[in-house]
Formats: C-alpha cells, sequence, structure tokens
C-alpha cells in the first residue's frame, strides 16, 4: 500500500488543520465510511425537521413497524405526564391580563360590518385568551390522560380566580362576568367530555368533581364550583 499525505479539517474547538500520514483505506472501508457519512447526513435532516415533518414521519415509522407503538405511547405520556395547576394558573392570568386599550379599540367601535360595542369586544379577547388552555384540556381528556386533563381544569379555574374583581386591568373591567361565566363553562366540558377511558355508557354519564381540598384552600369564594349544576355562577 503507498502512504498519501493530506490536509485534514478539525471540528471547532480543535486543531484547525494537521498534516496526517494514514494508510489508504481499501475499497471495502471505503464504501463503509461513504455509509457512515450517508447516516450521519440523515441524522442531520432529521434534526432540521419541523413539528409537522416530524409528526408525519412517525405516522409512518409506526405504520411500518407497528411493534414500536406501545414504546412511543409510553414515551409519548412521559412526555405529556407533568402539568402543574398552578403554572396553567400563571400562564392564564397573564393571558387574560395582556391586553390594554390598543387592543380594546382595534375590536370595538364601528366597523363596516356594524358597531362593536366595548364590552362585546372585551368579551371576545378574553374568550380568545381562554380557549387554547380548554382546547389543551379536552385534547388531553381524548388521550385518556385525565390526571392531567384535571390538572388543567383547576389551573385555568384559578388563573380565572386570581382575575374574578378585574385584576386591575381596564379591558376585563369591561368584562367584569367574564372570569366567573368562563370558568363554568370550562368546568362543565371537563366534567362532561368523555376520556379515551371511559369503558361504558355510565362512566361517561358520571361527571368528574374537582377536589374539595383544591377548590376549598385556593379558590374560597367559588364554593359554587363543587355544587351540582354549579347554578350559583
Amino acid at each position: 500500500m503507498r502512504l498519501v499525505s493530506r490536509r485534514v479539517q478539525w471540528t471547532p474547538g480543535a486543531l484547525r488543520s494537521a498534516t496526517t500520514v494514514q494508510m489508504k483505506p481499501a475499497a471495502g472501508k471505503d464504501a463503509k465510511r461513504k455509509s457512515n457519512r450517508a447516516g450521519g447526513n440523515e441524522r442531520s435532516i432529521l434534526e432540521k425537521l419541523n413539528h409537522s415533518e416530524a409528526a408525519s414521519v412517525l405516522r409512518m415509522l409506526l405504520d411500518r413497524h407497528p411493534e414500536l407503538r406501545p414504546e412511543a405511547e409510553a414515551s409519548a405520556k412521559g412526555v405529556l405526564s407533568e402539568v402543574s395547576p398552578f403554572s396553567v394558573a400563571d400562564d392564564v392570568e397573564h393571558a387574560v391580563l395582556q391586553y390594554d386599550y390598543d387592543d380594546l379599540n382595534g375590536r370595538a367601535g364601528r366597523h363596516s360590518w356594524g358597531y362593536v360595542e366595548p364590552t362585546e369586544a372585551a368579551w371576545e379577547l378574553m374568550e380568545e385568551a381562554v380557549e387554547p388552555f380548554v382546547s389543551e384540556m379536552k385534547r388531553y381528556l381524548e388521550m385518556g390522560l385525565d390526571a392531567q386533563a384535571q390538572n388543567l381544569c383547576q389551573g385555568i379555574l384559578l388563573g380565572l380566580y386570581r382575575v374574578r374583581d378585574g385584576g386591575g386591568n381596564d379591558i376585563l373591567n369591561w368584562a367584569s362576568d367574564f372570569p366567573a361565566e368562563a370558568a363554568g363553562n370550562a368546568l362543565d366540558d371537563w366534567a362532561k367530555v368523555a376520556g379515551a377511558k371511559a369503558e361504558d355508557a355510565r362512566a361517561r354519564r358520571t361527571p368528574r368533581q374537582l377536589p374539595r381540598d383544591f377548590v376549598e384552600e385556593h379558590m374560597p369564594d367559588w364554593d359554587w364550583v363543587l355544587k351540582p349544576g354549579r347554578g350559583a355562577r
């Protein structure tokens, strides 16, 4: 075999270049090295996929290898397992209080389709702020993650409870009934939506109940959430 000398480019943090002497690779080894380089490119492609593309790849992979589904589901549950009601409450509170008069004026007033009252505009803004949290709660229920869905529900209600008196927000004052009304709607959705683990019609008809100790400790002025029908709101 003949010896060759070539310039090698090092990765960042190492020497920028160096002269090395090495054996000329045999044909089989060269093919293997090319294969390894190809594998590296594939990993790079996977890392650059967006969420939609990554989901499509995962679905195709599971379709071709259904034996991987239990492991994939266990991993998914691990990713979705941690839901803190207090963190959710912080996010809900921030979402509801984020608006100012610029946002309200952009909705209220005269438009090509008619006149929008400030109260109506404020309610629209508040509903858009809370809706993503309620949708996420329903999604968890549909996946059978009942404990996490309950934590989401408790967080939504707690966040709304914190702003029940307006939270010093002028926009929320235009929709003063919104926190209690939205909390009741979210609670109804959580109590009635059938989860993936509901095995019979009776289980699906049984309303879920929030933990009494959580309500009494963190939402003492909203004891109506524990009452049948919850009409006190």
